[in-house]
């Protein structure tokens, strides 16, 4: 079981999260992950780093493996994602990798395109998806469709493309990836809806290996989590199927419930012993999951991350061998 950490470019700025992910490997953390984000979720948060500028220097300065979600399509043409992916994994071989997505409007509306519906997002990324496995071949590639690509190729490649993989938070999208990804990604804390996630993905055929981010607050009291979560998570409480099509963070804020405590534990992991919530933990790892990376959702992550060393990361080792 690899437990990695997450870097939130959405709530910390690049320079602290490069200090930070060094912190994580040094307090036992087997890898780590990060989001392209450019806005963060709500007005608390009020960062977000390029993704791609810190990945690199975060893979210069640590040794273990970093991957990264990003939505190829719009904001981010998959000619320009196949030449960044490609020259992150020929400078660090098999330390990198990327899962792909089909967006969300807070992202992606900066173009000033129109806003597609899910299906079209979703063949608008299995088109970027064909194009960025071919330019990683080392093809000359047109293609003509929901994307426009004339006749690129990459010329810096590495001898083996790093994995592509998939995020999903549903079964559907799960089982629609099996047929390109080569691993996924999702995220929550529910053991049963992640199982139906994971055994949508391997039923459907798919391959690699299946992580989850786990949201959690490790916090001295109850109290205090739930204000953790209430102020720096309070999107958590926005209902999912409005969440893909906000715009800006202040759609989010006015549509969060932060004193909806429900919620709050239904889209954060709170607890206030470390072998305890190892304990929680190992049963979400127990749905399917190779990998289970950890999102402390608190602005403290030094805190979080002695508590990991020191307790959290021995608990969940003894709980998942």
């Amino acid at each position: 079981m690899r437990i990695g950490f997450h870097a939130s470019h959405e709530q910390l700025a690049p320079s602290r999260l490069l200090s930070l992910v060094r912190e994580a490997e040094a307090a036992g953390f087997d890898a780590a992950m990060c989001s392209d984000h450019f806005a963060p979720w709500g007005l608390a948060q009020g960062q977000s780093g390029l993704s791609w500028s810190w990945i690199g220097a975060a893979l210069a300065t640590t040794s273990f493996p970093i991957g990264m979600v990003v939505a190829p399509g719009q904001r981010y043409h998959p000619a320009i994602v196949a030449q960044g992916v490609a020259t992150l994994e020929e400078m660090f071989p098999g330390r990198y990798w990327a899962a792909l997505g089909s967006g969300e409007a807070i992202n992606e509306h900066i173009t000033g395109d129109v806003w597609p519906a899910k299906a079209d997002r979703e063949e608008r990324l299995r088109e970027s998806v064909e194009i960025i496995r071919r330019l990683l071949a080392g093809e000359r590639v047109d293609h003509d469709g929901a994307v426009r690509v004339h006749d690129a190729r990459v010329w810096t490649r590495p001898a083996v493309p790093p994995p592509l993989k998939a995020t999903a938070v549903g079964p559907a999208t799960a089982a629609w990836a099996a047929g390109w990804a080569d691993g996924l990604v999702t995220v929550g804390h529910d053991p049963a809806g992640l199982r139906e996630v994971t055994g949508a993905y391997r039923d459907a055929g798919g391959t690699g290996p299946i992580a989850v981010q786990v949201h959690v607050c490790l916090a001295s009291s109850l109290d205090e989590g739930l204000g953790v979560a209430a102020e720096q998570w309070r999107q958590g409480t926005v209902p999912g199927e409005v969440m893909w099509d906000l715009e800006q963070p202040e759609d989010f804020d006015r549509l969060a419930d932060p004193g909806d405590e429900a919620a709050l534990h239904s889209a954060v992991l709170i607890d206030t012993d470390a072998r305890a919530m190892a304990g929680r933990l190992a049963e979400v790892a127990s749905a399917g999951f190779d990998e289970v990376y950890l999102h402390h959702v608190g602005l403290d992550q030094s805190a979080f991350l002695e508590r990991a060393r020191d307790e959290l990361l021995p608990a969940l080792r003894e709980a998942v061998a």
